[in-house]
């Protein structure tokens, strides 16, 4: 399944080739790949590649969410060119529930940022389509636990 974004959050042609995101099937799952330019502005953050790095939507990354389709609870995964990435549960706009690792998060937000959590614009595909018609989603009971690791 290949998505390409060609159009800025609000809706104006990029002014670069597009971003291409190919979902497969993975051996434990689902496998994400990300072909993207590269512009390095702003410079790489500080945390070590191939780990988690809290915040990193202040940097070059690539975003893709996954939402329930019953609920508000979404999966947002962050990947930036340097290495880094960030895998955030949340359950309703912004209120992170788990992360990749343990952070304190904040509650408060730059106006200038672009706000990518507007739920109601997201489409509906089913991962049937993607892991094949026998594929089952499987029982987790990650959005059981009673408080949140934030």
């Amino acid at each position: 399944m290949d998505f390409k974004i060609e159009n800025t959050w609000d809706g104006f042609p990029v002014r670069h080739e597009p971003v291409c995101i190919k979902l497969s099937p993975g051996d434990e799952g689902m496998k994400m790949e990300v072909s993207a330019p590269f512009f390095n502005d702003p410079p790489a953050p500080l945390g070590e590649p191939g780990k988690p790095f809290s915040e990193l939507w202040n940097y070059e990354v690539v975003e893709a969410f996954f939402l329930n389709d019953t609920t508000e609870q979404y999966l947002e995964v962050e990947l930036c060119p340097h290495g880094q990435h960030l895998v955030l549960l949340l359950s309703g706009r912004r209120n992170i529930w788990k992360v990749s690792k343990q952070t304190y998060g904040t509650k408060s937000y730059n106006a200038q940022h672009v706000y990518l959590h507007r739920l109601e614009y997201f489409k509906p595909f089913s991962l049937n389509t993607l892991l094949g018609e026998e594929w089952k989603q499987p029982e987790s009971d990650m959005w059981l636990i009673e408080t949140p690791d934030v």
